[in-house]
């Protein structure tokens, strides 16, 4: 790169190497490419075949659609991994967008932890369930589902039809009689003996052939039965059984039904503008599961086949291990046909370590389930751009009613949860044209203050939050633009070249750490909380955000709320018509940060009340807590009995017996 070009016109306008001489040294071999900008970053990821032929494309004189030109204009160097096969470049590619997350790779938010229903084994009694995590446990496993949804789902409709307890051990074991599933015809009560192990395992393996997809061999084996059944007398038992083969026949008049038992995925990609889709349908055992919408970011897919080819490759290649190659299918089906779906199939077979198969030309009840997912697609990505004008159009409405310049960019949100004063969690919900953002979301765990005091909870919480942020925003604006060396080091180009690099990244900086400053800070509460907001931005030394407090009315409706905002003439009311847009976007991210508080605070409360308060107190080992318990024969008598009380138990010292009893009674 020439200096003057560097001088006279904006960094990225100029080509920023000489993609001649690297593409003439340029392995023709599979392998992997990896494009790189002025400051380091990898922007994209890709594989090929052939490295020279494929990244040449880029480079060529016309043909680039105006996504590509924009990768290109960024690129300051490439660096090749060669392989040894595509296969083994799909691969590594995969490996590499997980580690680096490029800008232009598709962006696909999954935690693929896949959820199942898990069957125990070691019960005399044995228990179905919902299951996420390692499957090296004594158990068997259906799945892997699309959703917890499905599974949950799933197992409703199990609990309906074969009775089979779903409920903890613990509880199941310290049960004198039947709980409500019993009395509504959920469960066959084993837990007070009203059914026989053998009675039982009947049940738990007529679940297991319907899990399995074999609901065609279920069905024959209960119409057996039921005639063995009406044959001996026993009329009730086999209506019962005449009920749940009507309720077999009815669950699969409500599918697609594969004769077969055959494992499948099927995906479907459309594309509208901006906005994309994949939908996937999940079938199992030749019965259809479920089925999720994914809306990833792609910012070079011009169709449908360039989406769907790079949402699956990471869809099911980004992760390794057990659980990701149960998660793929002997079979998927897509809609598009792909240009990679040969080596695309032999990658998925090497991860799964199975024979996989990739097919768009199908027929039958294939066909039935592609055209499924292809119409879904199609109403989900509709559904998905209205959502989002709708969600612009109520920021561009709440600008009007809070008179502000500029369009507002990002929302945040905060809202106290606890019990009591128990467990205290602050939240933070953030939102911006596209909804949610839930990658910003926060959650803190409120330590130090009094019991319930909302309003040193919220303190803390916006502390907590913006401190960070100021302290980062304060530390870019004080960093010096020139270079490592200093302008006296080197020729002037040299340094000149330095100071605008770093000028660039430092600017980029700015503009990212920028772009995470709300425009609105919206604070669930009234003037009390929103005082508190005021003197932490003060203290941040962030007071461009607009405040809005939002106080629940005396009937806590929805509709019924008080706003206030934050003014240099202090607070004043806002009026918003119920029927307002702007009050129902304000209402929204208020109930999402009230929704992720309080998820927060029972998930920290849970985690306090599995712990008992005798094991928190010093010098009261596991022996003397078992004395204690023995003693006075639970842990409500300990908390009732007195000082000398607790000092005649076998063990305990009246000097631990005082420890004890204030611990108990925070004195």
């Amino acid at each position: 790169m020439s200096s003057d070009k560097q001088k006279t016109g904006p960094v990225f306008d100029a080509p920023l190497f000489d993609a001649k001489s690297v593409l003439a040294v340029m392995s023709q071999r599979p392998g992997v490419y990896r494009m790189i900008d002025t400051n380091g970053d990898v922007l994209y990821v890709g594989k090929a075949r052939n490295l020279k032929k494929r990244v040449s494309n880029y480079f060529r004189a016309s043909g680039l659609d105006t996504k590509t030109m924009a990768l290109v204009s960024h690129i300051a160097s490439i660096d090749v991994t060669v392989t040894n096969s595509e296969t083994e470049a799909l691969l590594l590619e995969q490996n590499l967008i997980k580690k680096l997350r490029p800008p232009y790779n598709i962006q696909l938010r999954d935690d693929k932890t896949y959820p199942y229903i898990m069957l125990t084994h070691k019960d005399a009694y044995p228990r179905l369930a919902f299951y996420r995590g390692s499957r090296r446990r004594d158990a068997t496993f259906f799945g892997p589902y699309p959703s917890a949804s499905a599974v949950r789902e799933s197992l409703s409709l199990l609990q309906k039809v074969f009775r089979v307890r779903q409920c903890e051990d613990s509880y199941f074991r310290n049960r004198s009689r039947p709980c409500l599933q019993h009395q509504i015809g959920r469960c066959t009560a084993p837990c007070v003996g009203l059914i026989s192990p053998s009675d039982y395992s009947l049940d738990v393996e007529d679940a297991s052939l319907f899990l399995q997809g074999r609901s065609d061999t279920l069905i024959q084996s209960l119409g057996q039965r039921m005639e063995q059944k009406a044959n001996a007398l026993e009329y009730e038992q086999a209506a019962r059984i005449r009920d749940k083969i009507s309720d077999l026949r009815r669950i699969q008049s409500q599918q697609v039904i594969s004769g077969d038992g055959s494992d499948a995925d099927v995906l479907a990609a459309v594309l509208e503008g901006a906005y994309t889709c994949v939908h996937v349908i999940v079938i199992r055992g030749g019965r259809i599961i479920g089925s999720r919408n994914f809306y990833p970011k792609d910012r070079l897919a011009e169709t449908p086949a360039d989406l769907l080819e790079a949402f699956i490759a990471q869809y099911y290649l980004r992760d390794s291990g057990e659980v990701a190659a149960a998660a793929i299918p002997a079979e998927v089906i897509i809609f598009p046909l792909i240009r990679e779906q040969k080596s695309l199939q032999e990658a998925l077979s090497t991860a799964a370590g199975k024979s996989v198969s990739v097919r768009g030309s199908v027929r039958g009840h294939r066909a039935r389930w592609r055209d499924l997912a292809l119409s879904n697609a199609q109403q989900a990505i509709q559904s998905h751009i209205n959502n989002r004008q709708s969600m612009y159009k109520r920021f561009e409405l709440l600008q009007s009613e809070l008179g502000l310049d500029a369009l507002p960019q990002r929302i945040e949100c905060f809202d106290i949860s606890h019990t009591m004063g128990e467990s205290t969690v602050g939240a933070c919900v953030v939102f911006d044209h596209n909804g949610p953002l839930k990658s910003d979301y926060r959650r803190y765990n409120i330590e130090g203050i009094q019991g319930g005091d909302d309003y040193a909870a919220m303190d803390q919480a916006l502390t907590r939050r913006y401190s960070k942020l100021s302290s980062q925003l304060q530390a870019l604006q004080d960093a010096p633009s020139a270079g490592p060396g200093g302008p006296g080091e080197g020729s002037d180009e040299q340094a000149e070249a330095s100071s605008d690099s770093n000028h660039i990244g430092s600017v980029k900086d700015q503009a990212l750490l920028a772009s995470k400053v709300p425009d609105i800070l919206l604070i669930d509460g009234g003037k009390g909380q929103l005082a508190q907001a005021i003197d932490v931005l003060q203290g941040c030394q962030l007071p461009e955000i607009m405040l809005v407090g939002i106080a629940k009315g005396i009937s806590r409706r929805a509709g019924q709320e008080t706003l206030f905002v934050a003014t240099a003439e202090g607070m004043k009311e806002l009026a918003i018509p119920g029927h307002s847009p702007a009050l129902h976007l304000l209402q929204q991210v208020r109930d999402e940060a009230h929704r992720f508080a309080i998820t927060g605070h029972r998930a920290r409360r849970a985690k306090t009340r599995q712990q008992s308060p005798l094991e928190q107190i010093p010098g009261l080992g596991p022996s003397r807590r078992r004395e204690l318990l023995k003693y006075f024969g639970g842990q409500q008598e300990i908390m009732r009995a007195s000082e000398s009380d607790l000092a005649r138990t076998p063990g305990i010292s009246k000097k631990l017996a005082a420890v004890i009893y204030d611990a108990l009674h925070n004195e």
